[in-house]
């Protein structure tokens, strides 16, 4: 191979995860099938609420309706996953989804289609999801190698990309040319794929000594999280980069303000094109030990980037700077999710993705409240530029704080060697258990 081809392979996703794991094979697709379907109800819950209503408040009242179901399940959910089987958890599930999407498709194809059942499977959705995510992501801690987790990372930030910029666009044909019926025919028809994949995954039973699900167990991961500083790092700079620098609600006036109106889709495709980039180039990080630096510059770079974006009265260097926004937050993203698999034990791992699904959830949320209030106050593009460089001050001053998340290094660290240690342990035993299996068959 020649040096010019070695670099650029060197810079492609690392599929190791995907050759080591049939597992990770599955949940990868299983996920993107669901990306695809999902974003059909997606576009056509909101926007039946607006010919419904012709409300934007209606609209928007759907958030309201998700956030404390998304809280309260989250929790719960992460607590769950650590005291039953978790693939169980993932199955029942996304049975519900589809079931709630029927109650879409039978409600769609009333003479009079009715308002609050909307809402009512809102509110279900922002449930399931709490409930589901934490089983969905400490599944990914036990079925991947710890030394491939960054690449693992990747590798799902890239299908969910992918789903990202093409989903709803294909979601919004077929709504806009084939109705809302038809829409969440798909969505159920994709849930059904995905219980079918979801059923062909290895069982992920609890430890032996695993409590059931309670508030005790809830807070004894939140005093985990809270001891550890590396940990409590990853989340407060997540949380306060979303807090500060998450504009998306204010797009509408900045295309107005840019003289624009055509871009607005653009603009909210810039970020996820970027992230994407990044993952189609992100072999290069499976070699990284520090993945600390990793949150910290992918932290850093969004922060610059979204004051860039609301500093230029370009629209394509706003564009550009969206971009290269969205690629920051998903490198910040790779180095979060490594350290949480590679460091948290697996007796705590749903509760802390209990925790994790606030972290980047909740902040999103309080950004655009904060945002929308900025701009009313001092304009759209001094909301965006000024929260940009408050996210850069914030992170800097968490890392003051918290100096351990710079100097992390998976190699090194107690926490990381810990789990390292504790996964080929399991691993040993499982496959101990198999050859038993087998022996014990060959005999009979």
């Amino acid at each position: 191979m020649s040096p010019a081809l070695a670099k650029l392979s060197a810079l492609l996703p690392d599929l190791a995860p995907w050759r080591a794991s049939r597992d990770f094979r599955l949940l990868w697709v299983q996920g993107l099938v669901t990306f695809f379907s999902s974003a059909m109800a997606m576009i056509a819950l909101p926007l039946q609420i607006k010919e419904m209503t012709g409300s934007p408040l209606a609209v928007g009242a759907m958030g309201a309706v998700e956030l404390v179901p998304l809280v309260v399940f989250g929790l719960y959910g992460g607590a769950l996953a650590d005291a039953v089987d978790r693939r169980k958890v993932i199955l029942v599930t996304e049975a519900g989804l589809g079931l709630l999407a029927l109650i879409l498709l039978v409600n769609a194809l009333l003479p009079e289609p009715m308002l609050w059942p909307l809402y009512v499977v809102a509110a279900g959705v922002s449930a399931l999801a709490g409930l589901q995510r934490p089983a969905l992501d400490s599944l990914l801690a036990r079925i991947v190698p710890h030394e491939h987790q960054t690449a693992a990372a990747a590798l799902n930030s890239l299908r969910w990309q992918m789903g990202a910029i093409a989903g709803p666009a294909l979601a919004g044909l077929v709504v806009a040319y084939a109705g809302h019926a038809p829409a969440y025919g798909v969505t159920i028809a994709g849930f059904a794929a995905s219980v079918l994949l979801c059923r062909r995954l290895s069982p992920a039973p609890p430890a032996h000594d695993a409590e059931k699900p309670s508030l005790r167990g809830i807070a004894e991961g939140a005093r985990y999280a809270w001891s550890r500083p590396v940990l409590l790092g990853t989340y407060a700079i997540d949380l306060a980069a979303m807090f500060f620098a998450f504009p998306n609600t204010i797009f509408p006036f900045l295309a107005d303000e840019l003289d624009a109106d055509w871009s607005l889709g653009l603009m909210y495709a810039a970020g996820s094109l970027g992230s994407l980039v990044l993952g189609m180039t992100s072999g290069w990080t499976s070699k990284v030990r520090r993945h600390g630096l990793l949150v910290v510059a992918g932290a850093t770079g969004w922060g610059l980037a979204i004051a860039a974006a609301g500093w230029f009265g370009n629209l394509w260097l706003v564009l550009l700077c969206l971009a290269f926004a969205g690629a920051g937050d998903m490198l910040s993203g790779l180095g979060r999710s490594t350290i949480w698999n590679q460091t948290i034990p697996e007796e705590l791992r749903g509760r802390l993705a209990g925790i994790e699904v606030l972290s980047y959830s909740v902040g999103p949320q309080l950004g655009q409240v904060r945002a929308g209030a900025m701009a009313g106050w001092t304009g759209t593009r001094s909301a965006i530029w000024t929260g940009g460089v408050a996210c850069v001050a914030s992170v800097g001053l968490l890392c003051l704080a918290l100096p351990k998340l710079l100097t992390y290094d998976s190699e090194t660290d107690e926490d990381s060697l810990r789990r390292k240690a504790q996964q080929e342990a399991a691993q040993r035993g499982t496959a101990s258990e198999n050859s038993a299996r087998d022996s014990t068959a060959g005999t009979v």
